[in-house]
């Protein structure tokens, strides 16, 4: 097989994948394998020195759903049957030496990825939200302090009158130098 022989199917599924932000409310529920699977791709990402310093809490159901509204108040992610609450473990995150940075963000940030591209195989629609209050998110659900929310992954089938939304992305001129910077 050539290096370039399986590149199609993935690179597909990449342009495909997008940020949905309507599930069909005719598919209220889930099926808890259909998750699982999600997160374990997520669990399969590497990480700084290999320390995995996440954990994913699933949140389903009415109550859960007005817990997700509460810090993150858009109408549109009501309509998703379940939630995946990405969370960095502070005490396994590795910190780089030099400057103090912490990757537990990276690292949560290749994990969900993997997560939403691994969702994106099954059929699944899924959207990253950052834009949350971490306090609201911690006190509804009882977070404990050493892990820090990331993101919250609302997790469903995508509304079939739900298209993708064109995707603006710079050329890869725009975005690759080669051989550093010259003066």
């Amino acid at each position: 097989m050539s290096t370039l022989e399986s590149y199609p199917a993935f690179i597909n599924l990449v342009k495909e994948r997008y940020s949905c932000r309507a599930y069909d409310l005719g598919r209220t529920s889930l099926d808890h394998d259909l998750i699982t699977a999600v997160i374990d791709a997520a669990r399969l990402a590497p990480s700084a020195c290999n320390r995995q310093p996440w954990l994913f809490v699933v949140v389903e159901g009415e109550e859960d759903r007005r817990k997700i509204f509460s810090a993150y108040q858009r109408d549109w992610i009501l309509s998703a049957p379940a939630y995946i609450i990405a969370l960095g473990d502070k005490t396994e995150g590795w910190v780089r030496p030099f400057d103090k940075l912490s990757h537990i963000g990276v690292d949560l940030g290749i994990a969900v990825e993997h997560l939403c591209l691994a969702a994106a195989s099954l059929g699944l629609g899924t959207c990253w939200v950052c834009n949350f209050d971490p306090a609201v998110l911690r006190e509804a659900f009882s977070i404990p302090e050493r892990y820090e929310p990331v993101a919250i992954i609302p997790i469903g089938w995508p509304a079939p009158d739900s298209p993708a939304t064109e995707k603006h992305r710079k050329s890869p001129e725009q975005i690759i130098q080669w051989g550093g910077f010259t003066h």
